[in-house]
């Protein structure tokens, strides 16, 4: 090759000499990944497994009971620990009873605190009133109990009552002496309890509601309130419902609030006047003085019977509530 040659000649051009670069890959094991999986997954498993050993060993605690009495148990009145014979019949009527009043007293509360924080109330205090209506919930169940004999009682004696016995005395429901304390007042309490949970579940299925709904409504020439009772209501019926069972399961369970009102009397009455008893009552209050084996297994029988109750009503609580607000997620508003 001569230096002389022209600078764009063939025997001028560059080549670059490229040298390849070797990529080594290592793959390593991403261990972090598969323990957090599996401790996840114990974590959820766990769950069933403490509700089936609650579960088993309430049964296994009861079976003196069960063994002796069968299903006569759940539909014999007699409470006689002194000569061995139980019946939750009492118990069971007197935690429907206050249970169902609790709700007939709080499901217009619940739902038209919810109707209202979801669709007329100004943004600027939806959010406030949603947190003020949920703190009634973190409110320890003795302090409404204390409120209940305080407060409640002496009212409901003095004045609820007489003007009741007064007005529909001829009803077998509202005759008896006027105690302040009994079904009635047991009922009150419980609705004031049960109003956070009906409210605040309803609220959240009423804002899943799509907006579309609202808006054909209104389109075809609905006022709000037809509106909101031809289009929002019937889309989320199911989740309402779900939140009044929520609520109907937290009643049945309470036991400081209704213990400290209800009379605690193992009695079957028509009257709401009349003392009862609950199933979670009579255990808080008589659990410590089962002597007896045959004594402690009927309590036990007794928390058996109001778990499986409790379990079953919130399980399909929970199941009415996802139906709808696993549909679609466009509709929901703040």
């Amino acid at each position: 090759m001569s230096p002389s040659a022209p600078e764009g000649s063939l025997a001028w051009r560059r080549t670059p000499f490229r040298i390849p670069l070797l990529r080594i890959e290592l793959r390593i094991p991403n261990w972090g990944e598969g323990i957090f999986k599996s401790l996840t997954f114990l974590f959820a498993l766990s769950i069933p497994i403490l509700i089936f050993v609650v579960g088993l060993e309430m049964a296994l605690s009861s079976r003196l009971s069960l063994a002796q009495f069968g299903w006569r148990f759940l539909v014999t009145s007699t409470w006689d620990p002194v000569f061995g014979k139980f019946g939750a019949l009492p118990f069971i009527y007197g935690t429907l009873v206050s249970s169902f009043l609790a709700l007939l007293f709080a499901l217009p509360l619940s739902l038209g605190t919810a109707i209202y924080l979801s669709e007329m109330a100004p943004h600027g205090i939806r959010g406030p009133l949603a947190n003020l209506v949920e703190l009634l919930a973190a409110i320890p169940s003795v302090i409404y109990g204390l409120w209940g004999i305080l407060v409640l009682a002496p009212l409901m004696r003095q004045y609820v009552q007489p003007f009741l016995k007064a007005t529909l005395g001829f009803l077998p429901f509202f005759q008896g002496p006027a105690y302040g304390v009994g079904m009635l007042t047991a009922g009150v309490i419980l609705s004031v309890m049960i109003v956070p949970f009906i409210a605040s579940v309803s609220r959240e299925v009423l804002l899943a509601v799509p907006q579309s709904q609202r808006e054909a409504a209104l389109a075809l020439g609905a006022t709000r309130w037809e509106m909101i009772r031809t289009a929002v209501l019937p889309y989320g019926k199911g989740g309402i419902v779900g939140g009044i069972m929520l609520g109907l399961g937290r009643a049945l369970g309470e036991t400081m609030a209704v213990t400290m009102v209800i009379g605690n009397r193992p009695d079957i009455a028509l009257s709401l006047f009349a003392p009862g008893y609950t199933m979670a009552s009579v255990i808080a209050n008589e659990f410590t003085e089962a002597t007896g084996n045959l004594y402690l297994s009927a309590l036990v029988e007794i928390g058996l019977v109001l778990f499986l109750l409790t379990i079953v009503v919130n399980a399909l609580a929970r199941l009415l509530v996802w139906r709808v607000t696993s549909g679609p997620k466009g509709g929901i508003r703040e």
